[in-house]
């Protein structure tokens, strides 16, 4: 026996014959120091795993000590799983994305859960929406552990968790397994017990798991590709899912288009993308499209999308067809769009919360296109995300939901929102850019871009409006539609707003107190103060005549000032909303701080174009925070 390669990348898996572990007992100093600079949150668990300890690394080994992290990992997965019933042996998804140390990982993980009697469907690098929606799709899964830091360096990597929902643990679920796993680790003599164990393992099985791989990974491929049109459409029915899809191709036929996919060496270059994209008729460039062929950093936000841009003008000015181009993060569950107009021949980056904005009204007027729009329609989206998005929604006459930030604190809003009665179609967090398309649960870029061919493809024909000028109409912008329009013509007609970018370095702000309930309290003390001192300035300056504070923690979003309106750790987004002298929201300031670090994220959004507004209001908020901050003592 000896090491095993993927069929499909030529990527060592590894070798069953080696093992893991030296032997020796657990040294819990050095576990300590490892486990000291790993995050553990709802959104996933990482630290840099790379053996230097080069956030950039490239290296593929790891140290003694990680190892035991991961091992850990799947360990306490393991306890958290087997409690909840299902079957007598349970069945497990693990995948990874394309960061080096991914296998290293996996090796481990897979070793304890072997050892505890798991059944494992190995799918090696594959897109998390792909092994997300394969975990929920398919009847006899029970669970997924994913190997990922997400949009972190290339030498970070980290794990998320979920069950069979199609997306990852709920808050109240993640902050369970946290528990089970720190508990885990303080225990030396349980950690020597499952060193011994996984260091046991059979190497026959490990070899097993691993010559399974391609076979699981073409199920879940073909599993995500009809999952994908299910979303896309939005239809259960097949024959009505192909009824669509012929209407896209012939609408895509008559106004071509096509697409730059940069996918930055990411899973993304192992999952459907081309092959869904091309069947449609859809032409696609490649760019970077081989797994770890890596060349700007991982955050698909601007410079990283310079490439994409620059590759979109080249292929325009050859072929106006070309009008989209996206660059996915790493395990390939957000993207960012470019775009170029055919008129000007120029390439634009889109900032999140364009791209959320454009999501929303293309799914909003696709219900209405498909007359499904009912009176309980709503969008559910996060604290920071702009409120370009009630703009849109109020067009349509639909209602939105806020919750704290965080993809599953969304997700689960949605979710308690249809339970209710309402129709959630789209959901998302506009300040990290991307969408959520039920039933996706998870972020999907493939998912953008079905929106936004939807729009361009989805014309006016035959004396029925297609979903632009449905939107031009009942955004009372009727002027501004034409039979010949593009995408530019579509982001031209949205609601203006100037928002502070969730990635510029003025959206984070260093504090010194770690305590959110108190720093919160002595915030909206100063707030207080300071409004009575500036109230006719921000009038004279912006119309603002009132304000309203709202705090939002998990699913929940509470108006009121004070500590009866947050609970728990008061770690939850607070927003203050500044209105007219008719009552309108005009725009908002909004914070939230970090879990693990002694940093606020922090945002200003103001109706219109008017950088002065936002900028002002920014450095305002953060002026009274640094305040509370002082006070805290």
């Amino acid at each position: 026996m000896s090491v095993i390669v993927d069929k499909n990348t030529g990527f060592v898996l590894g070798d069953p014959a080696c093992k893991p572990f030296d032997g020796s007992d657990v040294n819990m100093e050095n576990l300590e120091k490892a486990l000291a600079t790993m995050i553990l949150s709802a959104s996933g668990w990482r630290k840099v795993f790379a053996f230097d300890g080069d956030e950039e690394s490239r290296g593929e080994e790891l140290t003694p000590s990680d190892k035991l992290l991961a091992a850990a990992m799947a360990e306490a997965y393991v306890d958290f799983l087997l409690p909840r019933g299902g079957r007598s042996t349970p069945v497990v998804v693990l995948g990874l994305d394309a960061r080096f140390t991914g296998p290293a990982l996996a090796d481990v993980m897979i070793r304890v859960l072997i050892s505890r009697g798991i059944s494992l469907r190995y799918l090696f690098i594959a897109a998390a929406p792909e092994l997300m929606s394969y975990t929920g799709k398919s009847a006899d899964c029970d669970g997924f552990i994913y190997i990922s830091a997400s949009h972190n360096p290339i030498g970070h990597n980290g794990v998320k968790f979920g069950l069979t929902t199609g997306g990852v643990l709920s808050g109240a679920q993640a902050t369970e397994l946290i528990g089970i796993y720190q508990n885990l680790l303080k225990d030396r003599t349980a950690l020597n017990l499952l060193v011994q164990r996984v260091n046991n393992v059979d190497p026959s099985k490990v070899e097993e798991v691993y010559s399974r791989v391609s076979h699981w990974k073409h199920e879940s491929y073909e599993s995500y590709k009809s999952f994908s049109r299910r979303v896309i459409s939005g239809l259960e029915n097949l024959a009505e899912q192909d009824m669509f899809f012929d209407a896209l191709k012939k609408g895509i036929s008559s106004s071509p288009v096509a697409l730059v996919a940069e996918l930055n060496g990411s899973a993304r270059t192992l999952t459907v993308d081309k092959d869904f994209l091309e069947d449609l008729g859809i032409g696609v460039r490649l760019v970077n499209g081989v797994p770890r062929q890596i060349a700007h950093r991982i955050v698909p936000e601007g410079e990283s999308l310079d490439q994409c841009r620059s590759v979109l003008e080249e292929e325009a000015a050859l072929n106006p067809a070309f009008q989209l181009g996206y660059v996915p993060d790493n395990d390939g569950d957000r993207g960012n769009l470019v775009y170029c107009s055919p008129k000007e021949g120029k390439a634009h980056i889109l900032e999140a919360q364009e791209v959320f904005a454009l999501s929303v009204l293309s799914e909003l007027a696709y219900l209405y296109w498909s007359e499904k729009m009912t009176e309980k329609t709503a969008v559910a989206i996060n604290g920071p995300t702009s409120g370009r998005i009630e703009d849109i929604a109020e067009a349509f006459g639909c209602s939105v939901f806020r919750a704290e930030v965080g993809e599953a604190n969304v997700v689960n809003l949605a979710s308690s929102k249809r339970e209710e009665g309402w129709q959630v179609r789209i959901l998302g967090e506009g300040s990290n850019g991307g969408n959520i398309t039920w039933p996706a649960a998870v972020r999907d870029p493939l998912n953008t871009l079905g929106a936004l061919l939807k729009l361009l493809a989805l014309r006016s024909s035959a004396g029925r409006a297609g979903l632009f000028e449905i939107w031009c109409h009942l955004s009372n912008q009727s002027n501004l539609y034409r039979e010949d329009f593009d995408l530019k013509d579509v982001i031209d007609s949205l609601p203006v707003y100037t928002t502070t970018s969730a990635f510029e370095e003025r959206a984070i702000l260093k504090i010194r107190t770690m305590d959110h309930a108190l720093l919160k309290e002595k915030y909206e003390e100063v707030f207080l103060k300071e409004w009575e001192l500036k109230k006719n300035e921000l009038y004279d300056r912006f119309g603002i005549v009132s304000w309203e504070e709202w705090n939002q923690e998990g699913t929940s979003s509470l108006q009121g000032m004070g500590r009866s309106f947050r609970s728990g750790g008061h770690t939850g987004g607070l927003t203050i909303r500044f209105l007219d002298s008719q009552g309108e929201v005009q725009g908002f300031i909004w914070m939230r701080g970090s879990g693990t670090e002694p940093v606020f994220r922090v945002l200003a959004d103001w109706k219109g174009d008017n950088p002065d507004a936002e900028s002002a209001l920014l450095n305002w908020h953060k002026a009274m925070i640094a305040q509370a901050d002082g006070a805290c003592g």
